[in-house]
């Protein structure tokens, strides 16, 4: 069995102190531009890997974070994880999971536990828990950094966000280019942020188009597949059913052209679907679907990137914004004559 690299061997290779090595290794300021460089240097050398015990014995952190997370879609709450996962193992942290009720009246009671009993340096918080007022003053009280992926404009503080409105008002220009005018919108959770804002951008949208906003074509949804569903069921049950379904997020959009196709009808030939995410359901089903793509792993990375030099440095960490893209696939096409 090889000898296990220690951190005595890294100092010693790069000539510099324990003390040294481990502000390298915790990003930490102080540290010149070449002694940092020669740290890293003999750390790939020597292929030295941190021992996340020994780091916690050696200080107050417990190099652990963890995701705070109530949202019924899978997809998104992957690709969230992923990506903070990609940023944590960039610094040598550990991250945790943690399922919550958003909406649960013991929320903030379970948070400070779960902080307390596992010595949590920060959280991410992903929507709706991001916009929880009483949790977020909480956590200030307990001088727990946090991060948020995609805050409400009154909590926007450490995170990622991305312009969901101009997002969501360009992908309905855009099927109404394709000669749509009974364009319907299937509403997010109404606790997420998200919702109001896809919302205003459907609005928005149609007024750009010179269209006008009819509340028979905006039905509730809850972001998952079965809420798609049902909502597509109760639009094609209208007189005048829609001929171009947006979705607040993919699983939605999913789930409406399972109820489309039920029914016998074509997507996009009679009826046109798009959501809002890119997570990998929409290129998984058929067709596939013209969505919004937001870099939901990215964004992930983004958030543990800044909660992780918050916890450095309680003055560092902002508010990221990351561009979205609209992806144009099988799902949308002209209306029919």
């Amino acid at each position: 069995m090889s000898k296990r690299v220690r951190i005595e061997d890294v100092a010693a290779a790069a000539n510099v102190s324990m003390k040294t090595v481990s502000r390298v290794l915790n990003h930490e300021p102080n540290v010149s531009a070449a002694t940092r460089t020669r740290v890293e240097a003999a750390v790939e050398k020597l292929q030295y890997k941190p021992n996340p015990s020994a780091r916690v014995l050696a200080g107050r952190r417990s190099y652990l974070i963890a995701m705070l997370y109530d949202n019924p879609s899978s997809n998104y709450l992957m690709e969230v994880e992923l990506g903070i996962l990609d940023a944590c193992q960039s610094q040598h942290y550990n991250m945790m999971l943690a399922p919550l009720v958003y909406d649960a009246k013991d929320i903030v009671e379970k948070v400070e536990a779960l902080v307390v009993q596992s010595r949590l340096d920060g959280v991410v918080l992903t929507p709706p828990i991001t916009d929880d007022p009483a949790l977020l003053e909480r956590l200030d009280e307990l001088d727990v950094p946090f991060a948020s992926v995609s805050p409400m404009e009154a909590f926007r503080r450490i995170g990622v966000v991305v312009d969901e409105e101009k997002a969501v008002a360009e992908m309905i220009v855009h099927l109404a280019g394709l000669g749509h005018t009974r364009i319907a919108h299937i509403k997010g959770h109404p606790a997420h942020g998200a919702s109001g804002w896809r919302l205003s951008g459907y609005r928005e949208g149609l007024e750009r188009a010179g269209l006008v906003f009819d509340d028979a074509l905006v039905v509730d949804g809850e972001f998952s597949y079965d809420s798609g569903f049902a909502a597509t069921n109760a639009l094609l049950a209208l007189a005048s059913p829609p001929t171009a379904i947006f979705a607040a997020n993919d699983d939605m959009a999913a789930g409406a052209i399972c109820a489309i196709c039920e029914r016998g009808l074509s997507v996009p030939r009679d009826i046109s679907v798009c959501g809002f995410d890119d997570t990998p359901i929409a290129r998984h089903i058929y067709p596939t679907l013209t969505t919004v793509r937001q870099p939901t792993r990215e964004m992930g990375r983004i958030a543990g990137q800044e909660l992780l030099k918050a916890i450095r440095d309680r003055g560092a960490g902002g508010i990221v914004e990351v561009p979205y893209a609209l992806q144009l696939r099988r799902s949308t096409g002209p209306a029919p004559a």
